[in-house]
């Protein structure tokens, strides 16, 4: 049940079972353990001396052979807490290197929800305007949702400015996204949808694919371009789309002209 959760939080597998087993089962030989968690004795006793060392597990004296128990499960936190502490003393001096380390022209690849998460994150990082070409709303996928209002609420404190051109079909498969991105948007004509999206901010361009209305279809991944010149080109591209198209309102028909500022 814990496993996985016990496996991020730093414990290897046969760990995690160890421990969750003697959560289960309480106090425990390691007869007990090897026999309830089917993991070989000797294995067993390398992992119970591990969780040991780090505290998550202690040994009992009862008569000739050693019992073990795990401790409250508090101890996560604590761990957490630790790294956290850890983390924010070092945080300067690791961004004070990344900020001073050149990276004129850089192409990668982010892939899944960390990818997803990562992606998010330099948007408000390098906080610019914000574009979006062929634009899908693709935080809406399950997979990615749940980090999306915490992005949001950080984009709205940042007053970022943001400019969408959906794929038409996004007015009907999934209209809530129309009124969660402000009045600087345009649908595109129909023959103009497809299945991927390009995101610029700052002097960074990101190319998504396998993307359709609402979310992503299969396995995602996000290509991204750091280069000034080729940002500066898809914003002056996306103006002259943006600028040739008639605002969308509620009932689909044309409203007032609003330009976006230039980045």
């Amino acid at each position: 049940m814990f496993e996985p959760l016990l496996q991020q939080l730093g414990l290897s597998k046969n760990e995690a079972i160890i421990y969750e087993a003697l959560l289960q089962q309480g106090q425990s030989s390691v007869a007990q353990i090897c026999r309830v968690t089917q993991i070989h004795r000797r294995n067993a006793y390398d992992s119970l001396k591990r969780l040991s060392e780090r505290g998550v597990v202690f040994e009992v004296l009862a008569g000739r052979e050693h019992h073990y128990q795990a401790v409250h499960p508090q101890k996560f936190q604590e761990f957490l807490q630790e790294k956290q502490t850890r983390l924010q003393r070092a945080l300067p001096h690791m961004i004070s290197l990344y900020d001073t380390t050149p990276h004129p022209n850089e192409v990668y690849i982010y892939k899944g929800t960390e990818g997803w998460k990562n992606y998010l994150s330099d948007i408000l990082r390098v906080g610019q305007p914000f574009y979006s070409l062929g634009a899908k709303g693709c935080w809406l996928d399950q997979r990615v949702s749940h980090f999306y209002p915490h992005f949001q609420s950080e984009f709205q404190r940042l007053a970022l400015p943001a400019y969408h051109l959906f794929d038409t079909e996004v007015s009907t498969k999934c209209p809530e996204i129309l009124t969660q991105v402000g009045p600087n948007f345009r649908l595109l004509p129909p023959h103009a949808s497809t299945s991927c999206c390009v995101d610029v901010f700052g002097d960074h361009v990101v190319l998504l694919s396998s993307a359709v209305p609402g979310g992503f279809e299969h396995d995602f991944s996000f290509s991204v371009v750091i280069n000034p010149q080729i940002a500066t080109a898809m914003r002056t591209w996306f103006h002259l789309l943006y600028d040739s198209l008639p605002p969308h309102s509620s009932n689909g028909n044309a409203v007032g002209t609003i330009t976006p500022s230039p980045s």
